[in-house]
């Protein structure tokens, strides 16, 4: 396996992504090469700070940095040398597997269409986000790649998200709903009732509409919306969760007695914190672009990084890319017959200009 890690973009520099690269390299042997993207002058110094001099690092000269406030397009059009482009080039061009990221989000997304194209029969790629549920884990397609969908859209990120939820959640006929404001039929809008119609007949294992109380409560495996509700509701959840965390830490250091409580419910509050830490999962793959390209929280800490590169391996070898074109072939025959005037122009359209 050959990873790239894209060392700028992040809240806390390189050097706690390095930190992680160190630790996933010491985890996986399997690993064969690992590039790293930025300033070489700058990387090299770190790595020698923090005693990191593994063999089969690579290190690959980037001198520009897509920060947030940068519009994706137009940043990738003004900063050719930025570090998650030169990343996603290895790729393009045979030298690397797969990409891990902390940057701009758009930037990724915007990135890896340009200049790796989409797999057959996709229109645009989707964020799978593996966000944890009562009893296990569920995904949420799009977690905020295309704020704006067409009904084919949510369509194929359903086929995505279910063989996501297959291969590595080992979930053998995922649920899969479409996210709405009721479970009835009649709720939704023109959007969410278009796609219901096509996942319906596409041969999934269609539930319907879900609302937000099924997602943390077991009631779906694999959520479909669009970029613009799914983000919201990505950071609504980290944001619940910390709230949480926060609120039992005020209650629980109160007082002596409940310090004492929390002391003997220490295990089975250290498990339920596992289990809501999203670092655990590693990041969120860009499904439907020809490679692999994970995406991980601008805050991630080296931990994170370290699950990253193992999630990226799996990815790769459980050639999930060749799995999602067979999925969308299918599934896309059956939804497309059923209603062909519902699809929609490919991204290349709209972001597809040369950068």
């Amino acid at each position: 396996m050959r990873l790239a890690v894209d060392v700028m973009g992040g809240n806390h520099g390189p050097e706690e992504l390095l930190q992680g690269v160190k630790l996933g390299l010491a985890a996986d042997p399997t690993i064969r090469e690992l590039h790293l993207v930025g300033p070489e002058v700058d990387v090299r110094r770190i790595l020698s700070s923090i005693g990191c001099s593994d063999p089969r690092l690579r290190l690959r000269q980037a001198s520009e940095v897509l920060i947030m406030e940068d519009k994706p397009v137009h940043g990738l059009r003004r900063k050719k040398d930025c570090s998650i482009l030169r990343a996603v080039e290895l790729v393009r061009d045979g030298l690397a597997d797969a990409v891990i990221s902390s940057g701009n989000t758009g930037g990724i997304v915007a990135a890896a269409t340009i200049r790796l194209r989409t797999l057959e029969g996709i229109d645009r790629p989707t964020i799978a986000c593996v966000m944890p549920s009562r009893s296990g884990a569920w995904i949420l397609v799009d977690g905020g790649a295309n704020p704006d969908c067409s009904p084919v859209n949510l369509l194929q990120f359903a086929i995505m998200g279910s063989a996501y939820s297959q291969a590595m959640l080992g979930i053998k006929s995922p649920r899969v709903g479409v996210l709405s404001n009721g479970s009835e039929v009649s709720k939704g809008n023109d959007l969410t009732r278009s796609a219901l119609a096509l996942i319906r007949v596409s041969g999934l294992n269609s539930t319907g509409y879900c609302e937000g109380y099924d997602l943390f409560m077991d009631g779906v495996d694999v959520c479909v919306c669009d970029g613009f509700v799914g983000n919201i509701v990505l950071k609504s959840a980290e944001s619940l969760g910390k709230a949480v965390g926060f609120m039992l830490k005020e209650e629980l250091t109160a007082n002596p007695l409940r310090m004492a409580g929390a002391m003997i419910a220490r295990s089975g509050l250290d498990r339920i914190r596992a289990r809501m830490n999203p670092e655990a999962y590693g990041g969120a793959p860009l499904l439907g672009v020809n490679g692999c390209i994970i995406k991980i929280h601008g805050g991630a800490k080296r931990t994170n990084v370290m699950h990253a590169m193992n999630q990226a391996v799996r990815f790769l070898g459980l050639d999930l890319n060749e799995t999602l074109i067979r999925n969308i072939a299918s599934g896309s025959i059956v939804a497309g017959a059923a209603s062909p005037s519902l699809v929609s122009p490919a991204i290349e359209s709209r972001s597809g200009l040369p950068i």
